[in-house]
Parts: structure tokens; C-alpha cells; sequence
């Protein structure tokens, strides 16, 4: 069995357990550190082509030998790659309102609007990215009024822990910030819980390693 169809085995039986659709969750296959054809013959060869990058350099290179691929922008963006991102489905990395200010004025500029998520540091772990968990509404408020730049949920990376029963509080903490701000999109989950990230609620989870393995 491939690791794409065990992940998905996976996630489906998260979702069964909890009583959601499994077609509510959407699996980023996260490329980062594989080159195009490993993700040939471990993803797009099963069907499967959504998939993400954290770094636009890597993205470019593989970008380019890659097609029929909905491509998510899931790693930190800085303010001078903006002019990259147009290719991509969703941004899940706005952190700042300089950030948002880029995405607007480059939006602006050449008529596109960007789907972002907000990336939100739940546990406020000072080695992550992220807006604090108290500072988020406001954020949230200032990127819905620029018409070039579309909200539509959030991203957060749950603490590193051996157990994936650990990032449960910081799932549920963020969906619980998406129905107060009646957002749709709930990024969480990687290979190491993705399955409890399903249950609490997610929208997308982000998986790499455990598909090429």
C-alpha cells in the first residue's frame, strides 16, 4: 500500500470516528525536500494533486516540471516574494499586517485577489511564526477590509510532542477562534497528527513525510 492511500485510509477513519465526512478534509501533500519525481510516483501517479511548498525558490524549480497541480503556499512568506504567490490556491502563512498591506498592494496593482489563511501561534511558542492567539480577531479584522486579500480561515502548527493526543487543546483553541470569527477553513494537522486534527475539526492537514515513506 502506498503511503498516500494509508494516509488516506488514515484520515478517513478520523473523520468516521468523530462523525464528519471524510470529504470535508482536504489533504495538502506537503512536497517540501522531494524533488519532482518522487512526487510524480508517490502523489500526482495516485491522483491525488493538491499540494504544498514552504519555500518559494523550491516551489519555482518544481513548479516548473510539475502540472495540473493546485499548489498551497504553506511556509512563512516574506514581504518581497509576493510577487510569486499569484500562482497559488491559498496563502496559509499571513502573520502581520505588513504582510497583508504587500499582498493588497500587489493585488491591487494587478487585479487578483489573494486566499489567505491567518497563521496563528496558539501555544505562543517564541521559535514559531504566527500571530498571538489574542491578537488574531484584530488581524482578521484588518485584513477583511482590504478587497484584495480574501480571509478565509486559519493555520496554526500544534507544539512538538511525542503524543498526538498532546496538540488537541491547540486544535480545539483554534477551532473554536474560527466559529467566533465565522470563518469556513481550519489548516491543521501534519504527519504526526493529522488524525487528531481530523477529529477536532480541520478543513485541510498537511502531510508529508509519511507519504514518501
Amino acid at each position: 500500500m502506498s503511503g498516500l492511500v494509508a494516509v488516506k485510509a488514515r484520515l478517513e477513519r478520523a473523520c468516521l470516528r468523530v462523525g464528519r465526512d471524510p470529504a470535508e478534509v482536504r489533504l495538502i501533500a506537503v512536497s517540501k525536500g522531494y524533488d519532482a519525481a518522487s512526487v510524480r510516483e508517490n502523489v500526482l501517479a495516485h491522483g491525488h494533486h493538491l499540494l504544498g511548498e514552504s519555500r518559494i525558490q523550491e516551489w519555482r524549480a518544481k513548479s516548473a516540471e510539475l502540472a495540473d497541480v493546485q499548489w498551497h503556499l504553506i511556509g512563512t512568506l516574506q514581504t518581497n516574494k509576493v510577487k510569486y504567490c499569484r500562482a497559488f490556491h491559498t496563502l496559509h502563512s499571513l502573520n502581520s499586517e505588513r504582510l497583508a498591506d504587500a499582498l493588497e498592494a500587489y493585488g491591487e496593482r494587478h487585479d487578483h485577489t489573494f486566499r489567505v489563511l491567518l497563521e496563528v501561534n496558539v501555544a505562543g511558542e517564541a521559535n514559531k511564526q504566527g500571530v498571538a492567539l489574542p491578537d488574531a480577531e484584530a488581524l482578521v479584522r484588518y485584513a477583511h477590509s482590504l478587497p484584495h486579500v480574501d480571509v478565509a480561515g486559519l493555520m496554526t502548527i500544534a507544539p512538538y510532542a511525542g503524543d498526538p493526543e498532546a496538540a488537541r487543546p491547540a486544535f480545539r483553541a483554534l477551532r473554536g477562534l474560527r466559529d467566533k470569527l465565522a470563518l469556513r477553513e481550519l489548516s491543521m494537522g501534519m504527519s504526526g497528527d493529522f488524525e487528531v486534527a481530523a477529529e477536532e475539526g480541520a478543513t485541510y492537514v498537511r502531510v508529508g513525510s509519511a507519504l514518501f515513506s
